[in-house]
C-alpha cells in the first residue's frame, strides 16, 4: 500500500515537471513544519513566505508561477518545496535529501513508480522530523528521487492540518 502511494506521488511529480514545461514562464504518520523565511537554493523569482497567523493558521503566497512553496525544515535543514495537495507523500530531490541529512545510495535501484519515460526509480526513507510553523511531524516516511529537481511537500504532512484552503493568492493552513 506504502509503494502504492509513493508510486503516485512519484507519477504527480513527473506530471508537474511536465506540466512546467508546457506552461508560460511567468505566472504514516505524525507530524508538523516550520517554514524559515530564510533564502533556499531553488527559489523561484518570487518570495515565498510563510505568514504565522494570530489564529495559528500559515498562509503561503502564491508564487508567480502560480504554485505555492514552503521553505520546510526536515531534520533541522531548510528545504524549499513546492506544496503539492494532489500528491500522497513528501518527495525529495537527490540534493534536497543531502540537505536532510540523509545520504541516499548511488545507484537506487528501487523502482518507486512509472513515468511516461518507464520505470521511475529511487529510494523509500523515514524522516525523523519535519516542521512547519508550530507543527511538528516526526517519523514520516518519504521517497527520494534519483532523477528530479523539485521537492514535494504532499499530503502525508499536509493532512495534519484541518484544512487547507486557498484564499486568492493564498494558501491556508489551518
Amino acid at each position: 500500500m506504502l509503494r502504492l502511494c509513493f508510486m503516485i506521488v512519484v507519477v504527480a511529480v513527473i506530471v508537474g515537471s511536465m506540466m512546467g514545461r508546457f506552461t508560460p514562464d511567468p505566472p504514516s504518520n505524525g507530524g508538523g513544519v516550520l517554514i524559515e523565511a530564510a533564502a533556499a537554493q531553488h527559489r523561484p523569482a518570487a518570495a515565498d513566505r510563510a505568514v504565522n497567523r494570530l489564529d495559528g493558521s500559515i498562509a503561503l503566497d502564491r508564487n508567480a508561477d502560480g504554485h505555492f512553496y514552503a521553505d520546510v525544515r526536515i531534520n533541522g535543514n531548510s528545504v524549499h518545496m513546492l506544496v503539492d495537495t494532489g500528491a500522497s507523500a513528501i518527495a525529495l530531490s537527490r540534493e534536497d535529501a543531502r540537505t536532510a541529512g540523509l545520504a541516499p545510495s548511488i545507484g537506487m535501484p528501487d523502482v518507486v513508480g512509472e513515468g511516461a519515460d518507464g520505470a521511475v526509480r529511487g529510494e523509500y526513507v523515514r524522516l525523523d522530523r519535519v516542521e512547519l510553523g508550530p507543527l511538528t511531524a516526526e517519523g514520516l516516511d518519504a521517497v527520494v528521487l534519483n532523477s528530479g529537481q523539485q521537492s514535494l511537500l504532499g499530503q502525508s504532512f499536509l493532512s495534519k492540518f484541518r484544512t487547507v484552503q486557498i484564499e486568492g493568492d493564498q494558501m491556508v493552513l489551518r
